[in-house]
């Protein structure tokens, strides 16, 4: 997949080098060699950093969990089950993913919604469980179309008993 991504941004961005020059030789005036080089690199950059954007849109569940999970999953803060403590995990584990996915998103005990992050999306928050799940003795694989479903409803249920 990263190599034919590669391999298209390479033959478009070569696509473009041919139309910036063909463009450049119709100008009545002389571009200097390092005012074209200039171009080329700016059509470069904003050619990668759309892609490096796109890319950003779905963190992984690590990089979710060192920006929202870590603080209070490292150190075990206020009781919260430490990243790799599998006594503590197994526990919330046999609840099962629906569940603990669910209770977490909406907060529990000294656990605020979303981890504090109110931004975060199901999806994002369950990719960041997933990952601790993991790296503590369980092993979940990403939900589908209908535990996100289920997930959801156990959502809307927490919060009307809370």
């Amino acid at each position: 997949m990263g190599k034919e991504i590669f391999s298209t941004m390479t033959r478009g961005i070569l696509l473009l080098k041919k139309w910036a020059y063909s463009r450049v030789g119709n100008i009545h005036f002389n571009l200097g060699s390092m005012q074209i080089k200039f171009i080329m690199c700016f059509m470069l950059a904003i050619a990668f950093s759309k892609f490096t954007a796109a890319v950003e849109e779905s963190p992984s569940g690590e990089k979710i969990y060192k920006e929202v999970c870590f603080a209070c999953h490292a150190q075990g803060v206020a009781n919260a089950p430490k990243l790799g403590d599998k006594a503590a995990w197994g526990k919330l584990i046999a609840e099962g993913q629906v569940i603990i996915t669910a209770h977490g998103y909406v907060g529990i005990r000294a656990m605020p919604p979303r981890g504090g992050k109110e931004g975060l999306s199901v999806e994002q928050f369950s990719k960041a469980l997933n990952y601790m799940v993991s790296k503590s003795g369980g092993q979940w694989g990403p939900p589908d179309k209908d535990m996100i479903e289920e997930i959801n409803k156990e959502i809307t249920r927490r919060k009307n008993t809370q």
